[in-house]
């Protein structure tokens, strides 16, 4: 009863529970996908707490690049975990419901990893450009408290902007129905079912995504700008070739994160199509995690040999 008169003096709204719907519109397809899913989970988990490992474990990846990455590795597990672990307990639940607080907090948690990991992603883009531009200077240049107040920035920025989000849609007024049509608690299939004008909070959730992307974007802009005009001074080809190296592997994450971001944030309301979009969900709340580590660890041979020599002191 407690948390119950808490939601509705907070919201004043009707609505004390959520309804999830899930994949229940495929109830054929129920078994593989909580199998593939459960994969993807565990895969993600596996290779993202490896990777944290093998960095804290080895005095060879105790660098800055490495420090960033450890902590994007622990970002994405949390980012998953917000959503993964309700997704399948609800294929077992005939009643896949969330409540109205707890709707407010997983969506509060999930946005806040995710704009953590965008300003992570660019802390990280700042971090190649020190080292390819400044390489004699680059552990002078980017230091441990430089570090660490980089990685504590994203986390204060991202959770402060999710606090703004959060706060502008759980505070509308929610009158029924109560049944969201997705698998977990995001922004489009939300306001869909507000019985308040949603369009202030459509402006604002708009002008948060486009400030923090658009401030990322430029930095990201601005950093590869220089990296490239370092690497083209660079006279040897494999000069060239391992400064770009040591770059693709964030390009190819950064590409990740941001495009499937622009692709559900930043489109019409007229264009949402719920069904549709619970698939690229998956992608970018599941599969991206998965892959963010996988990506880094197969284009990396410090990483790689890090790799080798735990599993040697393993079997041996």
């Amino acid at each position: 009863m407690g948390s119950m008169s808490t939601t509705k003096a907070w919201n004043s709204s009707s609505v004390t529970m959520f309804t999830l719907l899930g994949f229940a519109d495929h109830p054929e397809l129920q078994a593989p996908l909580f199998v593939t899913f459960l994969g993807i989970y565990l895969v993600s988990l596996a290779w993202n707490l490896v990777l944290i490992f093998l960095i804290r474990g080895d005095t060879r990846l105790h660098t800055p690049m490495y420090f960033f990455l450890s902590n994007l590795s622990l970002i994405d597990i949390c980012y998953s975990s917000t959503v993964a672990p309700k997704m399948l307990i609800d294929f077992f639940q005939e009643q896949k419901t969330i409540s109205f607080l707890g709707c407010a907090a997983q969506f509060f948690f999930f946005v806040g990893m995710g704009l953590t990991e965008c300003f992570l992603l660019t802390a990280m883009a700042y971090d190649r450009y020190a080292a390819v531009s400044s390489p004699l200077l680059y552990i002078a240049i980017m230091s441990q408290r430089l570090c660490i107040c980089m990685v504590v920035g994203a986390y204060v920025g991202g959770f402060l902007s999710s606090l703004v989000q959060t706060n502008s849609i759980f505070r509308l007024h929610f009158c029924g129905p109560n049944i969201i049509n997705h698998f977990f608690c995001d922004l489009p299939p939300i306001l869909a079912l507000s019985c308040s004008d949603t369009f202030f909070s459509q402006v604002l959730n708009f002008l948060m995504v486009v400030t923090v992307g658009g401030i990322s974007f430029l930095i990201l802009l601005i950093s590869y700008s220089y990296i490239m005009s370092a690497v083209l001074k660079i006279r040897s080809v494999e000069g060239r070739r391992k400064a770009f190296n040591t770059c693709a592997s964030h390009l190819m994450v950064v590409t990740l994160l941001f495009g499937t971001a622009l692709f559900m944030y930043l489109r019409p309301s007229s264009r949402y199509s719920l069904s549709r979009d619970k698939v690229v969900s998956v992608f970018y709340s599941l599969v991206t995690p998965m892959l963010n580590p996988l990506i880094y660890s197969l284009r990396n041979k410090e990483i790689k040999d890090a790799l080798w020599k735990m599993l040697k002191k393993v079997f041996s």
